[in-house]
């Protein structure tokens, strides 16, 4: 076929030629308030191109991240500039984060799109993807048989570490916090974190927090993911086993709450009431990394790092819903070190025959072709579950 690199005013910006390449790949600039991530690298471009597909690349997509358009090229991919030429002409579209309302119309029937989509967290898309009977592949829930979530897990271990920094920045005074300095000092006792979930977000909290001298406190309802923790991280983390009474406790303590609970596919249950904020310390920190899933405290509600940060009930809340894309250059190189071998897995085989031979895929279909094939969104949503068997 010929592939035209076309504005969106209709004139023709390059005649490419006659495209033998297997698959049209493409990456779009991220176009959520802050995201500086780009879902592929250079390196990535070039292992792709070497199996013989063609890589659309956004002009300017890579800037946040400091990856210049001349290296996307030099890598061999085509640079086009402006999005809707990329959605128009690509197969296979790769992306960090869900589509906006913006792009809903972008999309075209049967297009493959590969990004995190939290549909768990927003009903509108939800029913955006099914209108546009798009096949939307999870990153976050594309699963090993161990149970691991291999894309999910190196911005779990960023978001992790960064819930500790930007809790202790909360707490300062001018921020509305306590004015506690997590570490303490020679003569005043170090501060309280507390950090719920025991999986890949919360120990690489509580990692950071007891780096920082803090007293923290760990609590999950897994009692031999409890018992690993307790033999690998530092004397000043302790576990304690999540129940209610446990948690009201752990609350009362609290000068930072980690919330790091992640059930696959599915809303973040509530643990934290609003009432329950009333019995904490004001001017407390919450750090909700659960928000992409919808949050794990009731008084919880999205925000973006230019805004960061509001106050309930005398508590400081922090629910940025891209933590990781302020930290785009580490966060860049590590997701795409884990999605470069999908993506060669899906441009060379398709996505259903992809899906077929890797079980992991399979996990990741959540939406495809108008059918909802994720059992907790079709519960959540009112749809009809279909198996994924059942669109391969």
């Amino acid at each position: 076929m010929w592939l035209l690199v076309i504005t969106p005013n209709g004139h023709m910006l390059r005649d490419i030629g006659y495209y033998t390449g297997a698959m049209v790949i493409g990456v779009p600039k991220e176009i959520k308030p802050d995201e500086y991530r780009v879902a592929m690298t250079p390196q990535g471009v070039e292992v792709l191109t070497q199996h013989g597909h063609t890589v659309l690349i956004e002009s300017g997509a890579g800037a946040g991240t400091g990856i210049e358009d001349e290296e996307y090229a030099a890598a061999g991919a085509i640079l086009v500039s402006d999005a809707a030429s990329v959605w128009r002409q690509a197969e296979l579209i790769v992306k960090v984060k869900e589509p906006l309302p913006t792009e809903y119309n972008l999309i075209k029937p049967d297009q493959v799109i590969f990004t995190f989509f939290h549909f768990a967290a927003s009903e509108e898309l939800t029913h955006a993807m099914v209108r546009r009977h798009a096949v939307c592949i999870a990153y976050e829930t594309i699963q090993l048989p161990d149970g691991s979530h291999p894309i999910l897990l190196p911005m779990s271990e960023i978001a992790g570490r960064m819930a500790v920094q930007v809790g202790a920045w909360c707490l300062e005074r001018p921020f509305g916090g306590r004015g506690v300095l997590l570490s303490g000092v020679p003569g005043v006792r170090p501060g309280w974190v507390v950090v719920i979930g025991a999986g890949v977000v919360g120990a690489n909290a509580a990692r950071i927090a007891a780096g920082f001298g803090a007293n923290v406190l760990i609590l999950d309802i897994n009692v031999g993911r409890l018992r690993t923790l307790e033999e690998t991280l530092p004397p000043n983390v302790d576990t304690l086993y999540s129940n209610p009474a446990n948690l009201r406790e752990a609350l009362q303590l609290a000068d930072v709450v980690i919330g790091a609970v992640y059930v696959t596919g599915q809303r973040t249950p509530i643990l934290i009431k609003r009432e329950m904020l009333r019995i904490m310390k004001p001017g407390a920190v919450i750090v909700d990394v659960c928000i992409d899933q919808g949050g794990f405290a009731e008084t919880s509600r999205p925000t973006t790092h230019r805004q960061p940060t509001y106050l309930e009930e005398g508590i400081v809340h922090y629910a940025v819903t891209n933590m990781p894309g302020a930290v785009a250059r580490t966060s860049t190189y590590a997701l795409t070190n884990v999605t470069t071998p999908y993506v060669l897995h899906l441009a060379d085989l398709g996505w259903q025959e992809a899906a077929r031979q890797d079980p992991a895929i399979r996990h990741g279909l959540n939406i495809v072709q108008g059918k909802v094939t994720l059992q907790p969104i079709a519960e959540q949503f009112g749809y009809e579950f279909v198996p994924p068997e059942a669109v391969l």
